[in-house]
């Protein structure tokens, strides 16, 4: 049997947290557009397209924590168009967690989804 070098890691994903204070940041940071939706995340840490990553998410009030696994779908580097943040965005997985946080989201911005105001993303 062939050792492993002690040099191979398996990668783990990065885990951030992400408090959304307000519905107005929330209304920003969230995209709709992705199937199993997703989220902005500011960072300057450099991420890849795919990317898996490990979200801590808290929304307002909501005493609960949303643990989400999902991959980087979207980044904004630093310095982009429209004083854009810089950040990354997160596609959430299409797991009981990643549902349940999307139909959150969702039941908290309400009519707000059908806004023409700008996003973080789009």
């Amino acid at each position: 049997m062939a050792e492993v070098p002690a040099t191979a890691t398996v990668a783990r994903p990065s885990v951030l947290s992400l408090p959304i204070k307000e519905k107005a940041a929330l209304y920003a940071a969230y995209m709709p557009f992705l199937q199993n939706g997703g989220i902005f995340v500011p960072t300057t840490k450099p991420y890849k397209i795919g990317d898996e990553i490990y979200l801590i998410l808290t929304l307002m009030e909501d005493a609960a924590k949303y643990p989400i696994a999902g991959k980087i779908a979207w980044i904004t580097p630093a310095g982009a168009n429209n004083s854009k943040a810089q950040g990354i965005g997160v596609h959430f997985s299409a797991d009981e967690s990643g549902r349940r946080v999307k139909q959150r989201i969702e039941e908290i911005l309400g009519a707000a989804l059908g806004s023409s105001r700008a996003t973080h993303t789009l």
